[in-house]
């Protein structure tokens, strides 16, 4: 997997998982990092398998120090990146492990679109549901609903 050559690697302890697809790392020098993991869309808290979702990431992540991998940040100020832990890119596990979507809009990598595809077929995870609503159609409906 490569990455682009302006990336940064960022490295520290997990100190909060938020949902599926954002945690906070705590640096050596005790700075906070809010993370949202690149490439992927994990159901929102609130809706069929969040905290499945949730719960899953923080099984890998939390207390842990991991490596981040990144080059932007996104509109809210949060680094978006890859994160590893030992040789595990998470972000590809939350998909191969049907508890993310491949954020398809944002990112054409053929391995996470290839490890969602493979999920589905296995209904494994979120997979096991009729019709699981991506979570960029529950934000969408929620919004509408305000």
């Amino acid at each position: 997997m490569s990455l682009a050559l302006n990336a940064q690697t960022l490295q520290g302890k997990v100190v909060r998982v938020a949902d599926g697809d954002t945690i906070t790392i705590l640096d050596s020098t005790n700075a906070q990092h809010k993370v949202r993991l690149n490439k992927i869309d994990a159901p929102e808290k609130s809706q069929a398998f969040g905290e499945v979702s949730r719960k899953h990431l923080a099984s890998m992540v939390a207390g842990n120090v991991v490596k981040v991998e990144w080059t932007k940040k996104d509109k809210y100020g949060r680094i978006l990146g890859d994160v590893i832990v030992g040789n595990v890119n998470v972000n590809l596990r939350m998909v191969q492990d049907g508890l993310a979507w491949h954020y398809k809009r944002f990112d054409n990598t053929k391995e996470f679109a290839q490890a969602e595809i493979e999920a589905r077929a296995k209904k494994v995870g979120l997979w096991r549901d009729a019709n699981p609503i991506p979570p960029w159609e529950f934000r969408k409906t929620r919004k509408e609903t305000k």
